[in-house]
């Protein structure tokens, strides 16, 4: 018979899992959290091994790996064994369909989500359930439900920095812009890049500078839009995060655009148009002549 492993090595495991995520370090955090996976099958404790599947999907998620984690997901909520995996498990499958775009089906599990936390008075995870439905309503563009939404997230965790405090931020600041209130998004996308400084969490520092590159190009600032936009692109090079690059790319021919320089913007449009839509060989022109800026969500 195998030596059982002690206790703690699956705390430890999941806990150096959720700083590698913190910090950014997706792949690191997945291979931490299989690793976490196997010490709770060799304990044989099946809370543990539920834990340990929703740590795994959410990173896996993330990086766009989610497709095989929708049936472990969905057998946790069957089950209904465990309230904190029910919940991580809700909670992942939102985020899966916000990722791939099924918003309804994203705002349905996010409520799941939702009345979990509740039931489980756990007020990080009622914070991050209303972040999460707020992420599905902004996609349709329903802003004022989305700030509600945020506002609740807030009232839940805080003052304190972390990247979840400050994920709530970019959202909301990206609502009250979208709304016709700049100033206040300006001030929102600005204290969620010094949370984000603070903890040390600068690979997730490019949602701010894309909203900053967003407002300053509203406002006609084109300079540091096209500062911030450059953030924002040179990160979503680094972690590889597609919406990122799609949005950074678009803003940027914007930036280009309205300053007059059509080479440049063609250029950003033509990566833009090969990358993500290779179907379409004529779009980076239409981009130059069509307003397209009033036209897209970027949460979309």
């Amino acid at each position: 018979m195998r030596p059982a492993l002690p206790t703690a090595s699956f705390d430890d495991l999941r806990e150096a899992g959720r700083q590698a995520v913190e910090a950014g370090r997706l792949h690191e955090a997945l291979g931490l959290f299989d690793e976490a996976l196997r010490a709770a099958r060799h304990e044989g404790d099946p809370e543990r091994i539920d834990l340990a599947v929703c740590n795994r999907s959410a990173v896996a998620i993330t990086l766009g790996e989610g497709d095989g984690e929708l049936a472990r997901l969905r057998a946790i909520l069957l089950r209904n064994a465990h309230p904190e995996a029910c919940f991580a498990a809700a909670y992942n499958l939102s985020r899966y369909y916000e990722l791939t775009k099924a918003f309804k089906k994203g705002l349905f599990y996010g409520r799941i989500a939702r009345d979990r936390a509740r039931m489980l008075r756990r007020g990080e995870y009622l914070a991050k359930s209303h972040n999460q439905i707020g992420n599905c309503l902004l996609a349709e563009s329903y802003f004022d439900e989305a700030v509600a939404e945020y506002q609740s997230a807030l009232d839940q965790l805080g003052l304190a920095d972390s990247v979840e405090f400050a994920t709530v931020l970019i959202n909301l600041g990206y609502c009250r812009t979208m709304l016709g209130d700049p100033r206040e998004g300006f001030r929102l996308a600005f204290r969620a890049l010094r949370s984000l400084r603070r903890v040390g969490a600068h690979l997730y520092e490019a949602w701010p500078h894309l909203d900053l590159c967003y407002a300053y190009l509203e406002i006609g600032r084109l300079e540091r839009a096209r500062r911030h936009g450059q953030h924002a692109l040179a990160l979503a090079e680094k972690t590889g995060h597609r919406d990122l690059l799609k949005n950074a790319l678009f803003l940027l021919g914007e930036v280009e655009q309205a300053e007059g320089r059509s080479d440049a913007a063609y250029g950003h449009f033509q990566r833009l148009q090969s990358e993500f839509y290779p179907e379409s060989p004529r779009l980076a022109n239409l981009m130059l002549v069509v307003d397209m800026r009033r036209m897209i969500n970027l949460r979309a």
